[in-house]
């Protein structure tokens, strides 16, 4: 069962246009972690939202783990702290 979803979720990953990932918690879910670094390496756009006021980083200049703020970014991504702003930044970047 599990390998059925994994699955499926690797295809719509690869068919995607991009990617809207939740980034809240004290750290970044692995599961979200992982689809952000396999849609970064397929060069897919993705949008970060992190509305949780608590920092999630191994450094001051970021607000998540730099990795995953990396593979955000790589492609002309970002992220995104305002829910308000999310309705206008998805249509920024997926039109």
């Amino acid at each position: 069962m599990n390998w059925v979803i994994g699955e499926n979720n690797d295809r719509a990953i690869q068919i995607a246009t991009g990617l809207l990932a939740i980034l809240d918690g004290v750290d970044v879910d692995s599961g979200t972690a992982s689809e952000i670094g396999y849609g970064g390496g397929l060069g897919k756009l993705i949008l970060g939202y992190r509305g949780d006021f608590r920092l999630s980083s191994e450094n001051t200049g970021s607000i998540v783990n730099m990795q995953v703020e990396y593979f955000i970014k790589k492609h002309g991504g970002k992220i995104i702290t305002q829910i308000d702003d999310l309705q206008k930044e998805l249509k920024l970047l997926f039109g």
